[in-house]
């Protein structure tokens, strides 16, 4: 979908801002870029749209160069979001969706459809919202309006760069938490530039660290976190890593103790206790079996932060928790593997610090 080859990015004044740079991207993955100031991952991210251009190097969108798109036909098609929330303040909530397409010359009722229907994915009534201006808007709310504008053209590409990090914390969780269930739902390819480990970890299908314009590692999180590549980021994550803020795909038992396909069902004489969840040939998550009967578990999103599933965890009386990449079962968690994985990275026999 997006490939770097070779880029590098040197500025006038002699900065360099990129060293040979070579990343794919492919089709609906979330990427997050992150990494110390002027580590080169804001500039990586404006060549993919052409506001700033590479000294080196290509850059290709579906195998084909950036600067063989005519560079209007090539922005159309990626959406962006700012820190700077940037909502034009003296147009309506509506009118601010309707730029782009405007711009691309939908038709006016095919316009108010786009604006109602992304009005509803943010949680944002359309019948309150759409003639609304922006000063009488919360910071999330204009945030997520900004994300939807951003998308109002159906683009295939979007670009986020640090968007939710002049927000207070607690809306800037909520936002993290909307923009994971949002990709589950729009699968875009999106690149996104954070400073906050945390938010690089809980977002991203793969993190991108990146130092001094170089990319030192590129891998899922739970890989970033097991496997660091090197001193470097191992430090990194490390300074920055609370253990009941990783991701809990990272904590979930993937042995299949606790899973079982169909076939396997029909074969075994299961006893009269005990949970089993059932899943395809495709790894896909069906359902399960306790006690003996079928029955329906909540699931868990293996982006949670452990801090989160725990605190799903205790207001149920489930004993295992399927753990969900969209619709694909990755492992299954329980409070014994929560309590071992906090002793082996704390070195306490107590657990959760308060």
């Amino acid at each position: 979908m997006i490939e770097f080859k070779d880029v590098s990015k040197v500025y006038s004044d002699g900065t360099e801002a990129l060293r040979h740079l070579s990343l794919q991207i492919a089709k609906g993955e979330f990427v997050t870029l992150i990494g110390p100031s002027g580590c080169g991952k804001t500039t990586a991210m404006k060549l993919i749209n052409r506001l700033t251009e590479p000294t080196a190097g290509s850059i290709y969108i579906n195998d084909r160069d950036v600067h063989a798109y005519n560079i209007h036909e090539l922005r159309w098609n990626i959406g962006y979001v700012l820190q700077e929330i940037a909502l034009f303040p003296h147009m309506t909530i509506a009118e601010n969706i309707a730029v782009v397409p405007e711009m691309k010359k939908w038709k006016q009722k095919e316009i108010r459809e786009r604006t109602e229907e992304l009005l509803d994915m943010a949680g944002l009534d359309p019948s309150v919202y759409m003639d609304r201006m922006p000063s009488e808007l919360s910071g999330g709310e204009q945030q997520r309006v900004g994300v939807m504008r951003a998308l109002a053209a159906d683009p295939d590409i979007l670009l986020m760069d640090e968007p939710f990090s002049a927000l207070d914390p607690i809306t800037r969780e909520q936002l993290q938490r909307d923009i994971r269930e949002l990709q589950q739902k729009i699968q875009k390819t999106i690149v996104f530039v954070t400073h906050d480990m945390h938010e690089a970890l809980a977002l991203g299908d793969r993190v991108c660290l990146m130092k001094e314009g170089e990319i030192v590692q590129a891998d899922p999180p739970q890989q970033l976190l097991l496997n660091p590549a090197t001193a470097y980021v191992k430090e990194f994550v490390g300074e920055r890593k609370s253990p009941w803020q990783t991701a809990i795909d990272v904590i979930a038992d993937k042995s299949g103790a606790y899973t079982m396909t169909l076939d396997e069902l029909d074969q075994k004489n299961l006893p009269k206790t005990g949970t089993y969840i059932l899943e395809n040939q495709a790894s896909d998550y069906i359902g399960a079996v306790h006690d003996g009967q079928v029955c329906v578990l909540q699931t868990l999103d293996n982006h949670l932060p452990l801090d989160e599933a725990t605190d799903i965890i205790q207001q149920s009386n489930q004993s295992v928790f399927p753990v969900l990449k969209d619709s694909k079962l990755i492992g299954t968690l329980t409070y014994q593997d929560i309590v071992l994985y906090l002793k082996r990275e704390t070195g306490s026999e107590n657990g959760r610090d308060y």
